[in-house]
């Protein structure tokens, strides 16, 4: 296996700029989730590194082997490079067996040992080796799509959106064996995806992209408890952000009062997490007024209408609605007043239009 790295990449579509100077990194043996909103440049960051598109500029590089680079360009059939699509794209006409070792010699596609092992690998019975893949599930099938993969020792695997068309259990048992493959075989993976629980459960690193651009490459707990602005915060996990007012390294916002060091004085955007909003003992906290909660059994996400308080000054009397999670048992009523604590420190970034 070998580690990505990829260094100022641009890329167009019909004279529309996708992807605008890329960098990362991804080390060896390790799994890199790309994540963000449809037609931000994910799927086309991909089709550069596998070969299927050129950049303008830029370059790629797969251990100590350059596949792009200027007046260099190597085939995708000499990159050694795995490809999983989100269909999977398994040839109809051929059987489970046929589909996993396609693309083999002609000798190792004779070799049944080699198919007995790529199915065991994915987690699948040696006996559907000679079933059509419309006779399969749509797991199944991703996971003969992730054999065939596999077949040829690749160098790097990419998957696009692999499990996005499957239904919430079985996407998440594909997940987890998908991942739990690339983890004991040692594979340099880079995942392409908008779901959010992906991301955070597959990752060792998470590269967020808005427009061509990554806005913050880091750990999963480092994007997720640090994001770099809202906007990537929203789109990693539900976010609640309330106006604030900085004025001399302190801020006012609706739910207290927090210090910060480096935020000029004036509007600014104050950012927590839901599981930091606490339900407290009536009286002892910021009243809110409990408007609606979607229960999932295990928690509960609450909207709750803190009102305008005048007293705040980041409010500026403004009324205003957080969203709080809390244990499914522990959803109060709709109308229920309550009262709220904050946990923790929220993370202030300067209002967009005074930054």
């Amino acid at each position: 296996m070998s580690d990505v790295r990829i260094a100022g990449v641009t890329a167009s579509h019909n004279g529309r700029p996708v992807l605008q100077g890329i960098d990362l990194h991804v080390p060896e043996a390790s799994t890199t989730v790309i994540l963000g909103p449809s037609g931000c440049g994910k799927t086309t960051l991909l089709r550069v590194i596998a070969g299927f598109q050129a950049p303008d500029n830029g370059s790629v590089a797969l251990g100590d082997d350059v596949v792009v680079g200027p007046g260099l360009w190597r085939a995708p059939e000499r990159r050694g490079v795995g490809y999983v699509a989100q269909e999977g794209n398994l040839f109809p006409h051929l059987s489970v067996g046929a589909n996993v070792v396609y693309g083999l010699d002609r000798s190792a596609r004779r070799d049944t040992g080699r198919l007995t092992e790529l199915l065991r690998l994915v987690g699948l019975d040696v006996g559907l080796a000679d079933r059509r893949p419309d006779q399969l599930s749509g797991g199944q099938q991703q996971r003969v799509a992730l054999a065939r993969a596999l077949a040829r020792r690749p160098k790097v695997l990419l998957l696009d959106e692999p499990f996005s068309s499957l239904d919430a259990a079985l996407r998440t048992s594909t997940r987890e064996a998908v991942a739990d493959v690339l983890a004991r075989e040692g594979v340099t993976a880079i995942l392409v995806t908008h779901d959010q629980s992906e991301a955070l459960s597959m990752a060792d690193q998470v590269a967020i992209m808005h427009d061509g651009r990554f806005s913050q490459v880091g750990s999963p707990a480092d994007v997720y408890d640090r994001p770099a602005d809202t906007r990537s915060a929203g789109f990693l996990g539900d976010a609640v952000t309330l106006a604030g007012r900085a004025d001399s390294g302190t801020v006012h916002h609706a739910l207290g009062v927090v210090s910060v060091e480096h935020v000029p004085d004036g509007p600014v955007d104050v950012l927590l997490r839901p599981e930091q909003i606490a339900l407290v003992a009536q009286g002892s906290g910021r009243p809110a007024t409990v408007l609606s909660s979607t229960y999932f059994g295990h928690d509960a996400l609450i909207d709750l209408d803190l009102g305008a308080d005048p007293r705040e000054p980041g409010s500026a009397g403004a009324p205003s609605v957080v969203r709080a999670r809390v244990r499914g048992q522990d959803v109060p009523p709709d109308g229920t007043v309550v009262s709220l604590q904050l946990l923790g420190e929220p993370l202030v970034f300067p209002h967009p239009t005074s930054a």
